[in-house]
């Protein structure tokens, strides 16, 4: 018998194992479903349904050139102009806000929409998908409780950035103590307890500070409580009032500026550092960076807003027949005579103006046509709470103030 060769072998085994591996059932194969894509819905329109382009305004940009950019003709741009006008200036939009741009699917790849953001949560719906429609709206936001409390070893926005927390908080809170606190003697182991809302988008994105509900800041020992009641009707600002139901606002401010320094102090014997001879310093300095905005601290009238060789650039107000300010050596004179300010209305700013050797500003103070040192008047203060108010606000106060008081100090 001849032996098979051995490719005629292996030819053999190759077909036996095939016709095995066909005789064995095959497992039936189950089809994989593509996974849906997400629904997204943002600012009103399903994203899904269009192409998007998401960009910022960059310098040079203007409503009429991005439209362009995209294929909208220029008749189109001016007739969505004119019919939105009313609502929304399209060429006042601002570099470095952000815009969506929706286009249709197709191949024509038309502009749906122009979607500008105002701010983070604010945003303005330039719709032209069939007609020209606007719609001004809010994205989605929730409110958030925080309770925070530090000690100061500096500065209050300084014990603010140790605790990780914002500059706009430490901003927040010297509005509301700056009728009753003196931050230019604030000092080392003065602590500070808050209760205040954050907003988020969507329940994620940060969007800033919503509100202040309460605080307590212990200054030389001495806690100074403040409550969040009510708006002014003018303003519509918050008003905020103490543990005994008084107005923290007063008639005057504690400075005319914020966060400064002062540099020298009202008295009658210094020595002028421009005229080199000793004489009486009638007023406040409050050294600050060139262009620091400068406040009236009441409300009042301005009486003289001109220059002179010693005082430079200067404001006067007279707020009533009893008290009268004046702010000196300005870069920048803000009001004019005859004009009604407001307390905190921008006056000027801060400069080095007349007899001065740097950028500060002199704060003058008059009792009945004389120059007194404010520090060491006993100034009026706004009214206390309406009595009909009082129950509903001890009955909010008090759980704040329980809350407050729960939180523990903090040491340096």
């Amino acid at each position: 018998m001849k032996k098979l060769p051995y490719l005629s072998l292996f030819l053999i085994l190759l077909l036996s194992f095939g016709c095995e591996q066909d005789e064995t059932p095959k497992e039936d194969l189950k089809e994989v479903e593509p996974r849906p894509e997400p629904i997204i819905k943002e600012y009103g329109f399903t994203l899904n349904d269009y192409e998007v382009y998401r960009d910022t305004v960059r310098s040079g940009d203007s409503f009429g050139a991005i439209m362009d950019a995209h294929g909208v003709s220029r008749g189109k741009v001016f007739e969505i102009a004119e019919k939105v006008k009313a609502k929304f200036d399209p060429a006042r939009i601002n570099v470095g806000k952000s815009y969506t741009i929706l286009k249709s699917k197709d191949s024509l790849a038309q502009v749906q929409a122009f979607i500008y953001e105002e701010s983070r949560i604010n945003y303005t719906v330039v719709n032209f998908k069939d007609s020209i429609s606007i719609i001004k709206n809010e994205k989605p936001v929730t409110i958030k409780k925080k309770i925070a409390s530090g000690v100061i070893t500096s500065s209050l926005s300084a014990a603010m950035d140790n605790e990780g927390l914002s500059i706009l908080l430490a901003d927040k809170l010297a509005d509301i103590y700056q009728w009753k606190i003196d931050f230019f003697k604030i000092q080392k182991g003065d602590q500070f307890k808050i209760i205040y809302n954050e907003k988020y988008i969507n329940d994620t994105v940060y969007a800033g500070l919503d509100n202040i509900e309460a605080a307590v800041l212990t200054h030389y020992n001495n806690p100074y409580y403040a409550f969040e009641y009510g708006k002014d009707s003018l303003s519509g600002f918050p008003k905020f009032y103490d543990e005994k139901a008084n107005m923290l606002q007063s008639f005057f401010l504690k400075a005319p500026l914020k966060f400064s320094r002062i540099s020298s102090r009202y008295t009658k014997r210094r020595f002028h550092p421009v005229q080199k001879r000793w004489k009486a310093h009638k007023g406040t300095d409050y050294a600050a960076p060139t262009g620091t905005p400068i406040w009236s601290t009441a409300d009042g009238v301005v009486i003289k807003s001109s220059y002179t060789r010693g005082n430079g650039n200067y404001v006067k107000v007279r707020h009533n027949d009893k008290y009268t300010t004046q702010y000196l050596h300005m870069s920048k004179r803000n009001a004019k005579v005859g004009q009604r300010v407001k307390q905190g209305d921008v006056i000027g700013f801060v400069g080095s103006t007349g007899l001065a050797t740097g950028p500060h500003v002199c704060y003058r103070f008059w009792v009945y046509g004389r120059q007194e040192d404010p520090y060491k008047q006993n100034l009026p203060s706004s009214e206390p709470l309406e009595q009909s108010l009082k129950p509903m606000y001890f009955a909010k106060m008090d759980s704040l103030k329980t809350e407050l008081d729960e939180v523990r100090s903090k040491s340096i």
